[in-house]
């Protein structure tokens, strides 16, 4: 194959080359042995028992660290006779006996051990999986233990210590292997696991089918609240209560719960006294993160600590997985918004985001009703995306044949009610735009579009505030939000300020209201005025209008910590807006900023057919040059817009945006962020010739919230890179 590969590299011919490259790659990915030019895994002899001859039995496995070692010559051979569980004396005798000719090949006596623990000890699990008996698993169990003792000697003396004082228990309620270290998140799977078939043996159903509460644990605190001194119970109670355990701790005949419900938590007492038969099983049984239903009175400890006195416990759903870091919270950004339920059970403060943002699209919902506006849903799928400047999702519809957008917007639609005859109408739901992905922007997120006939953005301004501060005393019962070390002031009113005068603010020495719009000369002059102030990518842009957005954006924005509208919008960057009554070149258009971000967004609409296609027509241009963000002609809309519609303000607020608390908005990752975060560390394993490539995939946290079919492309991804870097070595 060498040869072949030589002389067909010499022609000259390129699909020779490139086919011959394409070949080495694929088997170098997938760790075929090709001699000089894939690292050739080292096989090493496993035990798997003894013959009844006496002769061990060995097998091939694979090493996890590669050599670049000829395969070692086959000592033992997989037998078809039957096989006898290898004991510890056997197993002492086999070692001892083959070690000379073993650790040639396999790089000494200490390495054939260890690897011979890490097979067994799969083996173990495999037939604990199989459902093996306690009788049968002894002897693997006791091989185990000799071969432990062989490779440590001194942690077998510690474990026959913590055997004579029972402390060897303790350890396993602890979480760790006798051996030491802490069990592996499947090994501690396996064990609750366990558990599950367990209790099914017992007759114990571990996820149950109902179970009535009768109270929650904050009504009970508030009713209990300044009652009950220390030590005492009230024995005429009969509360029951369900939750997530959080924290088990157990003292011999007594154990202490924390139990987690929607409200918060609350301390369980239990004893064998009161339990009876059914403690054992509570002890032998749950963990923390099970959800159990218990029944008693109240008591409040010695301590002063109102708990449930339980008589009665049942098992609700058995958890087969831990909480996260044992309850200190779970700190990993990633993680948090990757695995939001996990995230929800280990911090409340999350749990009272979430509350928040729903009471305040309750209380957003609430005010629009009382003024008389109307809820309608309008299409997702759009046929021709418009209402915004954004780049839609694409998708097809099967059974009509056609290429199909999720909506950017809900605008257009929204106005077809008004023209329809409707006055006030508004729509709180999910906009998709196929954008980047940061602390300000998601590609789904929610937002809340309104139109009132016969009004302009002035009262739009007026209903912003009056919606906003609704929202705020509907959460805080204040006006008054702290956000970092700045005090957010609701107060009205706010402030109002044009465009032009707050560039003008942020750049003294340059006057944008002063420039003429048609001519060139003051296109390059503000050009070159934004390039001085450090603006970005201005020297693509075409109008002054365009410049002038660039300055606020760069320069203005940041800067408004206070709730500010910012009115009067150049013509260019307004497309939907109605032209400004007296100031040309501009539009009447607001958007509401705070916190150095944009919160609202508004204007006087455009009423005005044939300058509205004007300016689709516009934007169909940028479009058709490459502007990936630009909108095409909605040739529908602007029938609807040619019947007539009556002077209209519009309104879009931003849900998330308008929660004021960035750390706490409620995004959720998407594949694509993962799949470029997988991508690029497996970039780094397979630069730096990591052979854990594959092991530390299976292992990442970072994948557990994909889907089978993602994680297959997670793979190839991987795979297309290690060949794209082969290529270009050869």
């Amino acid at each position: 194959f060498f040869f072949s590969w030589a002389s067909m590299m010499k022609s000259t011919f390129w699909w020779p080359r490139r086919s011959v490259a394409l070949l080495m790659s694929v088997l170098i990915v997938f760790r075929r042995h090709v001699k000089g030019f894939a690292q050739t895994p080292r096989a090493v002899p496993k035990h798997t028992g003894i013959l009844p001859s006496g002769q061990t039995t060995l097998r091939w496995k694979e090493s996890r660290q590669p050599q670049l070692a000829p395969r070692p010559r086959l000592i033992g051979y997989e037998h078809s006779l039957p096989v006898r569980p290898l004991t510890s004396s056997a197993l002492l005798s086999a070692v001892s006996v083959s070690a000379g000719s073993d650790s040639e090949a396999t790089g000494g006596t200490d390495d054939q051990i260890e690897n011979r623990i890490a097979a067994k000890g799969d083996q173990i699990r495999q037939l604990k999986a199989d459902g093996i008996s306690k009788e049968d698993l002894a002897p693997h169990v006791e091989e185990l233990l000799a071969l432990k003792a062989l490779a440590n000697p001194d942690e077998e003396s510690k474990r026959n210590a913590l055997k004579k004082t029972g402390g060897e228990d303790k350890v396993k309620r602890a979480g760790q292997k006798v051996g030491g270290g802490e069990a592996s998140e499947s090994e501690i799977r396996q064990a609750r696991l366990d558990k599950v078939t367990a209790m099914v043996e017992a007759g114990q159903n571990p996820y149950a089918y109902s179970f009535n509460p009768t109270h929650t644990a904050v009504e009970l605190k508030c009713i209990y609240e300044g009652k009950l001194e220390g030590g005492e119970e009230d024995e005429n109670a009969d509360v029951s209560v369900a939750g997530r355990v959080m924290t088990r701790r157990v003292f011999g005949k007594l154990a202490f719960f924390t139990l987690l419900d929607e409200s918060g938590t609350i301390q369980l007492q239990l004893d064998k006294k009161r339990l009876g038969a059914a403690f054992k099983d509570l002890k032998a049984w749950t963990d923390s993160g099970d959800i159990i239903g218990v029944r008693g009175t109240i008591r409040r400890t010695d301590k002063g600590e109102l708990s449930v006195y339980c008589t009665e416990w049942k098992m609700l759903t058995k958890s087969a997985l831990p909480l996260p870091d044992k309850f200190h919270g779970l700190t990993d950004i990633s993680k948090r918004y990757r695995q939001r339920h996990l995230d929800l059970i280990v911090n409340s403060d999350v749990r009272d985001t979430f509350r928040k943002r729903a009471l305040m699209t309750s209380a957003l919902r609430q005010q629009l009703n009382d003024l008389g506006f109307l809820e309608i849903e309008t299409p997702v799928l759009h046929n021709e995306p418009g209402g915004a400047e954004a780049k839609p999702f694409e998708t097809y519809h099967n059974s009509m044949g056609m290429d199909l957008t999720l909506r950017i917007a809900t605008e257009l639609h929204l106005k077809r009610l008004i023209v329809g005859g409707f006055h006030k109408v508004y729509e709180l739901g999910r906009i998709f735009r196929n954008e980047g992905i940061s602390t300000r922007h998601n590609p789904e997120f929610t937002s809340v579009e309104l139109y009132q006939a016969y009004s302009d953005y002035n009262d739009m301004m007026e209903l912003t505030e009056d919606l906003i501060c609704g929202m705020c005393q509907g959460v805080h019962d204040s006006l008054h939000v702290q956000y970092g070390e700045h005090d957010i002031s609701l107060e009205k009113p706010w402030r109002r300020i044009t465009m032009h005068d707050i560039v003008k603010e942020q750049m003294p020495e340059f006057d944008f209201a002063a420039l003429d719009p048609s001519d060139p000369a003051s296109i390059e002059a503000a050009k070159m005025a934004a390039s001085a102030r450090g603006v970005p990518k201005v020297e693509s842009l075409g109008t002054v209008g365009e410049v002038l957005n660039a300055c606020f954006e760069e320069l203005c924005e940041p800067t408004l910590i206070q709730p500010t509208f910012v009115i009067d919008y150049p013509v260019e960057v307004s497309p939907l807006a109605k032209p400004h009554r007296t100031k040309p070149g501009l539009t009447e258009r607001f958007e509401l900023f705070a916190t150095g971000r944009e919160i609202a967004n508004s204007f006087s609409e455009l009423t005005d057919p044939i300058d509205q296609r004007e300016r689709f027509e516009a934007q169909a241009a940028k479009k058709a040059a490459g502007d990936e963000e630009a909108c095409g002609v909605d040739e529908d809309f602007l029938l609807a817009l040619e019947q007539g519609m009556p002077p209209t303000g519009g309104l879009g607020i931003g849900i998330d945006r308008g929660k004021w608390r960035h750390d706490n908005c409620c995004f959720h990752t998407s594949f694509h962020q993962t799949f470029l975060t997988l991508h690029l560390e497996f970039l780094r394993m397979t630069i730096s010739h990591s052979d854990n490539a594959a092991n530390q995939f299976s292992l990442d946290p970072r994948c557990y919230c994909l889907s089978v079919a993602e994680k297959r492309r997670v793979v190839f991804a991987w795979i297309h890179v290690n060949v794209r870097l082969v290529c270009v070595y050869l």
